[in-house]
């Protein structure tokens, strides 16, 4: 159930980074995640971009573009090293795609919402986060 979704002010990515940002964040979170690279879990792997309106977003100093993930896993999917992973490549997949220097990655913010087992459904049915590690360990093409 990872999904991760990527907002930002319109234009504020490169044309190629716009084409490539949802694939490689979502990439990104699978590798994190620990899940098996089969057309399965890329295809659980949801990723959005949402672009807000070019003047919808501000701080108190400047205009500048900031840059919101938001990841939501099953609880426990992730450690404290696969989170701090998670985050810093993010982090450098979203400057990467806005053209943005390494030293402006405090424009890039990185929220870990960890789903509670019990609370996500998929396919009409609550899916638990063991049934998830039962598919991992499964046939490659499960």
């Amino acid at each position: 159930m990872p999904m991760i979704r990527l907002t930002v002010p319109a234009g504020a990515l490169a044309p190629e980074g716009r084409a490539t940002v949802q694939r490689e964040l979502a990439a990104v979170l699978l590798r994190w995640e620990g899940a098996p690279d089969t057309a399965f879990f890329r295809s659980q792997a949801w990723s959005y971009l949402v672009e807000l309106p070019a003047d919808a977003q501000t701080t108190a100093e400047d205009d500048a573009p900031r840059f919101l993930v938001e990841v939501t896993v099953p609880q426990g999917a992730l450690s404290e090293r696969r989170k701090a992973g998670l985050v810093q490549d993010a982090t450098r997949t979203v400057l990467s795609a806005a053209g943005l220097d390494p030293a402006e990655a405090l424009r890039v913010w990185v929220l870990v919402h960890e789903q509670p087992d019990g609370t996500w459904g998929a396919g009409g049915s609550v899916v638990r986060y063991a049934d998830l590690v039962a598919l991992a360990k499964g046939p490659a093409d499960a």
